[in-house]
C-alpha cells in the first residue's frame, strides 16, 4: 500500500455493527480500552486451501451476487465449526460438497459480521472439506471507517455506476487492505492465511466491451448468449486474502513484457499514448528488484491499473497493483518528470514483501511497508544515481521526523484499530532504520539476509523476529540490540553536536549529546576529519547519552564530519560555522552535506560566504539542491547582485530541469522587473505545467490584469502548477454566486489533491459577504484543519495562519466584524 503520507500518522476510527437488511450502519466509538488489548497474530482454527467465486455485478443496486466454494482443513486441533468474516452480506445458502453433491448446514450470523458455519463432522487436520456459500455482498450499506492511509473499508466500489457524471467513467474495482475482502466474498480475512484462487466474473451486457482485471492468468473470456461476457481468472499460487482483486472498466491495455511474463498497463483512453511514459520502467524495476534480493519475480504476470475515487495511493494486489488516477499524467505534467515513478517502484516490491511473504499481522506491517518504502530509495539510487537516492532517503526521514510519531514502536502489539499502523512509523521511519541497517552490514550481506528472509518463508508468512533471525544467520552477528531500540522500541536520537580542539595536545574532540527524555541509543557513527584536503574516517559508538571522542590530529581540522554518510536517522543540532558548512559541500559531497550548507547559508545571506555558497548551490549538478538554492533567496530580503541576477536568469531560461526553471521565473517575478514581461508572457505557454504556471503567477506580481486576461485561454489546458495558480488568480474574479459550486468541490475533494483546495478557498472566502455561506465555509476548512492534523502539523499551522490572517481582515471592518469573531471562535 503506497498511502499519501504528508507526514502521516493514522486518524481516528470507529469499530462497526451492521443492521439488518437495508438499514444503514451504526457506528460505535471505541474507548480506551484498546491500550490493554495485545495485538496477536490471528488464531489459525481453519486454514484456507482455495477459494473458488462465481461472481456477477449489478450496477443498479451496487450489489454482487456471489457463488463461493472455499475449500479448508483444521489448523492442527480437530474442529466442527468454522468461522468465515462476511461483512454486510445476504447470505443465501450454505452447504457442504460431497461428491459433487451439496448438503446444507446449519449456520449464525446475527452479527452480520461473521458466518458461523455448524460443519457436518468433526474433522482433523488432514481432512480436507469444501464448503458453499450462496450469497449477496452490498458494501454500500457497510459503513466501515477507513483512516489517512485508506480512506474507506467498504471492499467493493461501484464508481458512477450510472453514468450519471459525464466527467466521470464507469469503474467496478476492489480494495481489500486492511480487511475488505471479506464485504465482497466470505472469508478468513486475516494476513496469516494462504489460499489459492479462481474468479469467475461475469460482466453485465451493457458493459461487456469493458475490460477486467484479476489476480494470476486471465484463462478464459467468453461472450453468453444473453450478451453478458465471463472471464475466467485463475491463481495458482497462495496468497492472502487482502490482496485478492478485480477491476472492471473503459480502459486502454498497454502490453509490455519482462522475461516472457506480460507485463500491462491499463489507463484510461485519454492516457494511453502515454502509458509507456507512466509505467514503462517496470520490467527494469523487475530485473533490478529480482538481481539484489536473488529471488526472481514470483508471479506469472504484472498488471498495473488506475482507479477513479481510489481510497489510498495504491494498493500491491497480488499481480494486478490498483493505483489513484492521479498517476495518469498527460505528456505536459511528464516533462516535469513522473512524480509518481515510486508508486510504481513502491508497489512492485510488495510482490516480494507483502505478497510472496506477507506480514503475519497487521503489527508487524512493517515487514511490508517499511520495504516497500525503501525500495524507492533503492531505485532512485539505482536508476537515477547517488544523489536521487540520498534525496529520497532524506525527505522519507524529514517526513516521519515531522509526523508527531515520537511515541509510537514500528513492531506495535497496542494500537485502536490495525489502520492506525498505516503511518510515518510503519513507512517513513522502517525504510530509514533498513537504511542504516544496509549501510552497517554492507550490500553483500544486506541482500543475502533479504534473500534468506524471503526463500525460508516463501508464499508464507513473517514477523520482525525472522527478519532478525535471517539477518543473524547469514552475518553471524547477534543484532538484538539493533531489533530492540528500533524495532521494539520508540523514538529516535535527539542529539546536538559540538567540536573542540586543543592545540597543546594536538586533539580534537567531538561531543553528542543525545537530549531525548527516553534511552539512550547505541549508535555506530563514522566520523570523518578533514585536514589539508585529506579525509580520515573513524568509526565510533554512542551508547550513553553524553559521548565525547577524541582524535588525534596534526592541526585544526578544516571539517569534522559526524556521520560521514548521512545515514543515521536522528533530529540533529550540529555546531558548525559557516566557513566549516563550505567546506562541507565542496568536500563532503554528498547530498546531505551540500543541502546542510546551503539551508545554512541561507539563514545568513547577509554575509558574502554565505552567498557564496548560494552561488555553488545554483551551479549544482543536482537539480534538487539547485532547486532549494532558489527558495532560499525567495525567503531573503537581502538585494541580489548582478551576477547573481544573471546566473538565475540564465536557470530561468536554460536549466534541463523543468522545476528549475520554473523556480527560477518565480524568483524573478518577485523582482516585479517590467524587462521580464515578455518572457513571463512567453513561459505562459510552456509545455511544463510547472514553467507555465509560475510564469503566470510572475506576470500577475507585475501585471494583473493581463495575467488575468489570459486566464480563459490558459484554463483549457491546464493542471498541476498551471492549475493551481489559475485558480489562485481567479479568486480575484470569484464572488458568493461562486459559493455552492466551490463550497461542494472542496467538500468532494480526495485528500490526495493535497492542501492548496484548501488554502485557496480560505482566500476566496475574502470575498464572500453572505455571513452564513461564509460560517459554513470556515466550519468546512476546520474540518479539513482537523484530518491533515494527525498527518502534518506543519500543514494544519498553515492553514490556522491563513485562517488567522482571514479573521484579522475581516474584523477590521465593521460590516465583516461578525465573520472575523467567528473564525476567532473557531479556532478555539
Amino acid at each position: 500500500m503506497k498511502s499519501f503520507i504528508l507526514a502521516s500518522a493514522a486518524i481516528l476510527l470507529s469499530s462497526v455493527v451492521m443492521a439488518q437488511d437495508q438499514e444503514a450502519i451504526v457506528v460505535n466509538t471505541q474507548s480506551n480500552n484498546w491500550k490493554k488489548d495485545y495485538r496477536a497474530s490471528a488464531t489459525k482454527i481453519n486454514d484456507l486451501i482455495h477459494t473458488k467465486l462465481e461472481v456477477t455485478p449489478d450496477y443498479n443496486k451496487c450489489f454482487l451476487y456471489g457463488k463461493e466454494w472455499v475449500s479448508l482443513h483444521p489448523h492442527f486441533y480437530p474442529t466442527d465449526s468454522l468461522s468465515l468474516d462476511a461483512k454486510g452480506m445476504q447470505i443465501n445458502e450454505v452447504a457442504i460438497v460431497k461428491n459433487g453433491k451439496k448438503t446444507p448446514l446449519k449456520y449464525d450470523y446475527s452479527d452480520s459480521m461473521v458466518l458461523n458455519i455448524h460443519l457436518d463432522k468433526t474433522y482433523k487436520s488432514n481432512e480436507t472439506y469444501l464448503i458453499y456459500i450462496d450469497y449477496v455482498s452490498r458494501p454500500n450499506l457497510y459503513k466501515g471507517q477507513g483512516s489517512a492511509a485508506i480512506t474507506d473499508a467498504k471492499g467493493l466500489y461501484f464508481i458512477n455506476p450510472d453514468g450519471k457524471d459525464k466527467n466521470k467513467p464507469i469503474q467496478l474495482w476492489t480494495q481489500g487492505e486492511t480487511e475488505g475482502s471479506s464485504v465482497w466474498f466470505p472469508t478468513i480475512d486475516k494476513p496469516d492465511q494462504k489460499t489459492t484462487e479462481e474468479i469467475i466474473l461475469t460482466i453485465p451486457k451493457k458493459f461487456n466491451t469493458y475490460v477486467s482485471l484479476s489476480n494470476g492468468a486471465l484463462i478464459s473470456s467468453k461472450k453468453n448468449a444473453d450478451g453478458t461476457r465471463t472471464d475466467h481468472w485463475k491463481m495458482d499460487l497462495p496468497h492472502a486474502p487482502y490482496l485478492f482483486f478485480f477491476g472492471v472498466g473503459d480502459y486502454s491495455v498497454t502490453k509490455d513484457k519482462y522475461k516472457g511474463k506480460e507485463v500491462n498497463y491499463y489507463v484510461e483512453p485519454a492516457y494511453a499514448s502515454v502509458a509507456r511514459k507512466i509505467y514503462g520502467n517496470t520490467p527494469e524495476m523487475m530485473a533490478f528488484y529480482s538481481r539484489i534480493l536473488g529471488v526472481e519475480f514470483p508471479w506469472n504476470k504484472y498488471s498495473q491499473m488506475t482507479a477513479r475515487d481510489y481510497v489510498s495511493g495504491a494498493m500491491e494486489n497480488t499481480t494486478a497493483t490498483l493505483h489513484t488516477d492521479a498517476v495518469q499524467q498527460n505528456a505536459r505534467e511528464l516533462t516535469d518528470g513522473n512524480k509518481y515513478e515510486e508508486y510504481v517502484a513502491h508497489e512492485l516490491f510488495h510482490q516480494w514483501f507483502g505478497d510472496y511473504v506477507t506480514c503475519e499481522s497487521w503489527s508487524n506491517l512493517t515487514v511490508n511497508e517499511s520495504f516497500a518504502n525503501y525500495s524507492e530509495t533503492l531505485w532512485n539510487t539505482y536508476k537515477y544515481g547517488k544523489d536521487a537516492g540520498d534525496k529520497q532517503n532524506y525527505d522519507d526521514m524529514q517526513g516521519y521526523l515531522r509526523s508527531n510519531s515520537f511515541d509510537l514502536d514500528l513492531v506495535r502489539f497496542y494500537y485502536k484499530t490495525r489502520e492506525d499502523m498505516f503511518d510515518a512509523v510503519s513507512y517513513n521511519k522502517g525504510g530509514r532504520i533498513l537504511h542504516m541497517l544496509h549501510h552497517y552490514l554492507g550490500d553483500s550481506a544486506f541482500y543475502k539476509s533479504l534473500n534468506t528472509y524471503l526463500v525460508e518463508h516463501k508464499f508464507g508468512t513473517g514477523e520482525a523476529h525472522q527478519l532478525r533471525i535471517a539477518f543473524e544467520k547469514v552475518t553471524g552477528q547477534d543484532l538484538n540490540w539493533y531489533w530492540n531500540q528500533w524495532y521494539f522500541g520508540y523514538g529516535n536520537p535527539v542529539v546536538d553536536i559540538s567540536y573542540g580542539y586543543d592545540d597543546s595536545k594536538k586533539e580534537s574532540t567531538v561531543t553528542i549529546h543525545q537530549t531525548q527524555k527516553e534511552h539512550a541509543f547505541i549508535l555506530p557513527i563514522d566520523i570523518d576529519i578533514y585536514t589539508n584536503g585529506t579525509k580520515k574516517r573513524y568509526t565510533v559508538w554512542t551508547k550513553d547519552t553524553l559521548d565525547n571522542f577524541t582524535f588525534p590530529v596534526t592541526q585544526k581540522p578544516d571539517l569534522i564530519n559526524v556521520d560521514g554518510d548521512k545515514i543515521l536517522l536522528w533530529d540533529k543540532q550540529d555546531n558548525k560555522s559557516l566557513a566549516e558548512y563550505a567546506y562541507q559541500y565542496t568536500h563532503g559531497g554528498n547530498y546531505v552535506d551540500r543541502r546542510e550548507a546551503v539551508e545554512f547559508a541561507s539563514s545568513q545571506l547577509d554575509k558574502p560566504e554565505a552567498l557564496a555558497i548560494i552561488m555553488l548551490g545554483l551551479n549544482d549538478k543536482f537539480y534538487d539542491i539547485r532547486d532549494i538554492a532558489l527558495k532560499s533567496l525567495s525567503n531573503t530580503p537581502v538585494p541580489p547582485s548582478p551576477d547573481l541576477i544573471q546566473k538565475i536568469e540564465s536557470m530561468a531560461k536554460t536549466d534541463p530541469k523543468r522545476p528549475v526553471r520554473a523556480e527560477a521565473i518565480a524568483y524573478l517575478g518577485l523582482l516585479k522587473n517590467p524587462q521580464y514581461k515578455s518572457m513571463f508572457v512567453a513561459d505562459t505557454k510552456d509545455s511544463s505545467y510547472s514553467v507555465a504556471g509560475n510564469a503566470l503567477m510572475a506576470l500577475a506580481r507585475l501585471d494583473k490584469d493581463t495575467a488575468l486576461t489570459m486566464l480563459p485561454e490558459l484554463s483549457k489546458d491546464a493542471k498541476g502548477n498551471l492549475s493551481e495558480v489559475i485558480s489562485n488568480l481567479s479568486i480575484f474574479t470569484f464572488d458568493d454566486t461562486q459559493f455552492d459550486s466551490l463550497y461542494t468541490e472542496l467538500k468532494n475533494m480526495n485528500l490526495y489533491k493535497g492542501v492548496t483546495p484548501t488554502i485557496n478557498f480560505i482566500q476566496y472566502l475574502n470575498n464572500v459577504k453572505n455571513t452564513d455561506n461564509f460560517k459554513k465555509g470556515v466550519d468546512l476548512v476546520i474540518e479539513k484543519r482537523k484530518i491533515y492534523e494527525p498527518l502534518s502539523k506543519q500543514v494544519a499551522e498553515v492553514i490556522t495562519s491563513q485562517l488567522q490572517q482571514l479573521a484579522q481582515a475581516k474584523s477590521s471592518t465593521t460590516s465583516t466584524k461578525e465573520q472575523g469573531d467567528y473564525i476567532i471562535e473557531k479556532l478555539k
